[in-house]
């Protein structure tokens, strides 16, 4: 993996352990040899993400709408800022400059991210792995969300792989290197779904 698309918060918690999460994500990406291609913001876990892989010599490239990026909220410190005409073409950009997904703790924002790049692949527009960072025990409810949908019968047998979850950024790549693609649903036939 030569890049990630980190989804994060572009608030900042009160408590300072999501923001130093951030830092170290993008620190650890940068050690590694990993680019990060983010949303393009100065603000919260997503600009500490930016920080943290940019102090670590690393690549950062920021994807920001126009209307965020008039706000003054854009980070002019990335290694590349692109300025796309809104949400879709930044998640399209997203997939197209990385070689997987990675998410940490954020709010709708992040989790619009997270479902369309899990939907995507389920669907068979790529076959990159979709990371889900649990640090803290942030996520253990969608987790848990997820295994519901599967179990319920709404995630089919070949895509219940597609999500990688880990409690440790270092867990969560090596699962990610490792990840195998499914079989797509645009490769099904109508009887397999």
């Amino acid at each position: 993996m030569k890049r990630l698309a980190v989804y994060c918060g572009s608030a900042t918690p009160a408590d300072p352990r999501y923001m130093e999460l951030a830092r170290d994500v993008g620190a650890g990406l940068a050690t590694r040899g990993i680019g990060v291609a983010y949303g393009g913001g100065r603000l919260g876990l997503m600009g500490a993400v930016a920080a943290g892989a940019l102090a670590a010599g690393g690549e950062v490239i920021g994807v920001i709408p126009e209307a965020l990026a008039s706000s003054e909220v854009a980070n002019h410190d990335c290694t590349e800022l692109h300025t796309v005409s809104g949400m879709h073409e930044r998640k399209l950009r997203f997939t197209e400059l990385s070689d997987g997904f990675l998410t940490i703790p954020g709010g709708v924002g992040t989790m619009d991210e997270l479902w369309e790049a899990m939907s995507w692949a389920q669907l068979g527009y790529h076959a990159k792995p979709v990371g889900l960072l649990n640090a803290f025990g942030f996520y253990d409810h969608l987790i848990a969300f997820n295994h519901h949908m599967a179990e319920t019968g709404f995630v089919r047998p070949a895509h219940q792989g597609i999500l990688v979850a880990a409690d440790t950024l270092s867990e969560l790549l090596d699962a990610m290197a490792s990840y195998v693609p499914h079989r797509p649903i645009f490769e099904m036939s109508a009887s397999d779904l």
